[in-house]
C-alpha cells in the first residue's frame, strides 16, 4: 500500500513557535544592529577630527573622500545581485567582518592615500549590510508593527551607539587614548556584530532577483535620491565645519554624539508609533521642513554653540526616516522588500557620490555657507516630494 502523501501545514502567526521564532529572530537583528552602531559610532563622531587634525586634509579633499567612499553605495547593489538567494544573515555576516578589517586597519593609516584605501574596505562592507537590516526585520515583525519594529531595530543601533560614545569619551578624557586606538575598538564591535548574524534564522532571503526597478515605485526612489543629497552634506561636511572652523576638540564632538544618541533612543520607538498611527506623509513633510530650516542654519549662523544644537537637532529628526521604509512596506510584497531597499541605496548613493564633490568645490571657491545651501535646497525639494505620498486612508488600504 503506498504511503500517503505528507502535506505540510502552515502554523497560524499567533502560534507559539512562530511567536519565539520572530522573538528570535528580532533580538539577534537587535544586537547585530547595535554592534554596527558601536562600531560606527567610534568613525561617526572622530572621522572629523581624524581626518582635519591628525591627517590634516582640506576640504576639497575632503569632498573627493567621501564622494569616493560613497560610490561603495552603488557598487553594493552589484554585489546585493550577485549573492542573490543566499542567507542575508550569512551575508550580513560577511560584510561585517570587512567592516571590522576596514576600521581597525586605521590603526596603520598615516596619510590621504592610505585613507582613501582603508574607507573604501569598511565602506563596501557597510553599504552592503544597510539594505539587509531593515529586510529582515520586516520578515520577522507581526502585521501591523512593521513601524514598531523598526523603531525597536533603530532604538538598538542607538545604544549600541551611546555605548560606544560613552566608552570613547571615558577612554579618551580619563586615559587619554590615541583616536587610532578607537579605531582597534570599533572593528572588534564590528566582528562581534558579525557574530550576531549567525544567530539570525537563515530562512530569511530573497529568492528572486536583487535588481528591482519598478515604476510604481518612483517615488520612493526619489525621496531617496533627496535623502542622499541631504544627508551627504551633512556627513561631509557638517562635523568638518565644527573641526575645521570652529576647532572643535575630539571631546567636545562625542559629547555631542552622546547628546545625539540618548535623544535618538528615546526618540526612535516613538517615532515608529507616531508613523504607525498618522501615517507617512505628516511625518516626513515636517522631517524635510525642519532639515530645511537647519541647514539655512548652518549657512548663516557662526556662534559655534548654535551650531552645536543645530548638529544635534539635525542628526536626532533622521529618526523620522523610519517612515520612507514603512512607505515601502505599504507598496512592495515581502519578495522585493531587499531589492526595493538596495535600489534606495543605490538612488541614494547616486546623489552621495556627486554631492560631496560639488560640495567640496564650493567650499573651496564659493566658501562653507555655499555648501550647506545646496543642502537645504535638496531638504526643500523633499518636502514637496514627501506631499506626493498617499494619505492616511489610502496607506491603509496599501498595507
Amino acid at each position: 500500500m503506498a504511503p500517503e502523501p505528507q502535506t505540510t501545514v502552515e502554523l497560524p502567526e499567533d502560534h507559539p513557535h512562530i511567536r519565539a521564532h520572530r522573538r528570535r529572530g528580532l533580538v539577534f537583528i537587535g544586537l547585530a544592529v547595535g554592534g554596527v552602531g558601536f562600531a560606527m559610532a567610534i568613525q561617526m563622531a572622530t572621522n572629523a577630527n581624524f581626518v582635519a587634525d591628525v591627517i590634516g586634509i582640506s576640504g576639497l579633499q575632503q569632498g573627493v573622500l567621501e564622494a569616493v567612499r560613497e560610490s561603495c553605495g552603488v557598487v553594493a547593489l552589484g554585489v546585493l545581485a550577485l549573492l542573490a538567494g543566499l542567507a542575508e544573515p550569512l551575508v550580513g555576516a560577511c560584510m561585517l567582518v570587512l567592516l571590522a578589517a576596514g576600521l581597525a586597519s586605521y590603526f596603520f593609516v598615516r596619510d590621504y592615500a592610505w585613507l582613501v584605501a582603508a574607507s573604501l574596505l569598511w565602506s563596501q562592507g557597510v553599504h552592503v549590510w544597510f539594505a539587509l537590516p531593515d529586510a529582515m526585520t520586516l520578515a520577522v515583525a507581526e502585521r501591523g508593527q512593521a513601524g514598531r519594529r523598526l523603531g525597536q531595530i533603530s532604538a538598538a543601533g542607538a545604544a549600541g551607539t551611546g555605548l560606544a560614545l560613552v566608552a570613547a569619551y571615558v577612554l579618551r578624557r580619563v586615559l587619554n587614548v590615541d583616536i587610532r586606538l578607537l579605531y582597534v575598538m570599533a572593528g572588534a564591535a564590528a566582528v562581534l556584530a558579525a557574530a550576531a548574524c549567525l544567530g539570525i534564522p537563515r530562512k530569511i532571503k530573497t529568492t528572486r532577483p536583487r535588481f528591482v526597478f519598478r515604476r510604481k515605485y518612483w517615488l520612493y526612489y526619489l525621496l531617496s535620491f533627496l535623502e542622499g543629497w541631504r544627508k551627504q552634506i551633512f556627513v561631509a561636511f557638517a562635523g568638518y565645519l565644527l573641526v575645521k572652523q570652529h576647532h572643535t576638540s575630539l571631546e567636545t564632538m562625542l559629547l555631542l554624539w552622546i547628546a545625539i544618541q540618548a535623544a535618538s533612543y528615546l526618540a526612535a520607538p516613538q517615532a515608529g508609533r507616531l508613523i504607525d498611527r498618522v501615517g507617512e506623509r505628516p511625518v516626513l513633510v515636517s522631517y524635510f521642513a525642519c532639515l530645511t530650516v537647519l541647514f539655512v542654519g548652518y549657512a548663516i549662523i557662526q556662534n559655534k554653540h548654535v551650531l552645536y544644537g543645530i548638529y544635534v537637532a539635525d542628526s536626532v529628526f533622521f529618526v523620522l526616516s523610519i517612515a520612507m521604509k514603512t512607505y515601502v512596506n505599504r507598496i512592495a510584497p515581502p519578495s522585493e522588500h531587499t531589492a526595493t531597499f538596495s535600489m534606495g541605496v543605490a538612488m541614494n548613493h547616486a546623489a552621495a557620490v556627486t554631492m560631496p564633490l560639488a560640495g567640496g568645490v564650493l567650499w573651496r571657491y564659493a566658501g562653507p555657507s555655499w555648501t550647506f545651501l545646496v543642502g537645504a535646497l535638496a531638504a526643500g525639494a523633499s518636502v514637496f516630494a514627501a506631499l506626493l505620498l498617499p494619505g492616511r486612508a489610502k496607506a491603509l488600504q496599501q498595507a
